[in-house]
């Protein structure tokens, strides 16, 4: 099957680099994205074209698709199966869940000159860096590419209830399934509220397991298309 490899904020498809072989290895087909304004080496971009962009993969697809969203990116593979709903098997959440309709995309972070920079390890002290080594730190922070203010200020629109029955795998890193679905039940996560199959797993990792936790990331995933 086909897995659409989308990841959030600052990321490009270079952040799946150690996944995708471990998916190859285990029979399925690896989509690593990189988004329009966020590595294409544009510097402007709206929330619409990169969705977009995860659409023209779905499409490209022989069949159905696992979309695996990571942290912000979480909301974009939502509004993908919401977009095509009969096109796409599963979706993985990664260490975030979906906006709801009407909200921004990712309004998270200061914007500077129409973008918005990685703003540094201090925002994400604690259980999402606590397994990231000087290494994978300054790996990610040199890679890390700002995200056009269009993207994170866009409206999120999402149109066809049909989404509520594609099966989602809520997978855990820096929390675990009881918070995740304590969450939920109080009010964090309507649309998961409502969707009608819905699968925790516990991925022990910091925000960013492709980076700490790729082979264990890719069994998830692939254990996801079945």
């Amino acid at each position: 099957m086909d897995i659409l490899l989308i990841a959030g904020l600052w990321l490009d498809g270079s952040a799946w680099d150690d996944v995708v072989p471990e998916l190859d290895a285990l029979g399925h087909r690896p989509v690593p994205l990189t988004l329009p304004g966020q590595g294409d080496g544009a510097t402007t971009a709206t929330l619409d074209d990169q969705l977009a962009s995860v659409l023209a993969a779905v499409d490209a697809a022989p069949g159905k698709t696992l979309l695996a969203g990571h942290s912000a990116a979480s909301t974009l593979a939502w509004l993908a199966a919401d977009a095509r709903p009969e096109k796409v098997a599963k979706v993985a959440l990664i260490g975030g869940f979906p906006a709801t309709d009407g909200h921004t995309y990712a309004d998270f972070f200061p914007v500077e000159d129409g973008a918005v920079p990685f703003p540094g390890w201090g925002a994400f002290e604690g259980a999402e860096s606590a397994d990231l080594d000087r290494e994978a730190r300054d790996r990610l922070a040199s890679g890390a590419v700002p995200v056009p203010e269009g993207v994170t200020k866009g409206v999120v629109r999402l149109t066809d209830e049909r989404r509520f029955d594609i099966p989602v795998v809520v997978v855990c890193p820096e929390f675990t399934p009881a918070q995740a679905t304590e969450w939920i039940a109080t009010g964090e996560g309507p649309e998961l509220a409502r969707a009608t199959r819905v699968e925790y797993v516990d991925l022990d990792s910091g925000h960013w397991p492709m980076i700490t936790r790729p082979r264990e990331l890719a069994r998830v995933l692939a254990e996801a298309t079945n």
